[in-house]
């Protein structure tokens, strides 16, 4: 895995966890990242992150029509 570093201004009152899960919240959106992979960089189990979505916005379904068809085959 990588490791990258940012810099942050002061003012920005946000934990190491907050960015962490935004960036992950957002590569996970992006298709950039699956689910487990997210939970690794924030440190949490791939549920827990799942559960955590919600709170930043992101849904756990996939936004494309053709998933959608896909998903409802397989159902």
């Amino acid at each position: 895995m990588r490791t990258i570093q940012l810099n942050i201004p002061d003012n920005i009152d946000l934990e190491d966890y907050d960015f962490s899960m935004i960036i992950a919240a957002k590569l996970y959106e992006d298709a950039k990242l699956s689910a487990g992979q997210a939970a690794q960089i924030v440190g949490l189990s791939k549920r827990a992150f799942i559960e955590m979505l919600g709170k930043h916005g992101v849904s756990v379904f996939s936004k494309s029509i053709s998933d959608l068809h896909s998903d409802i085959e397989n159902a």
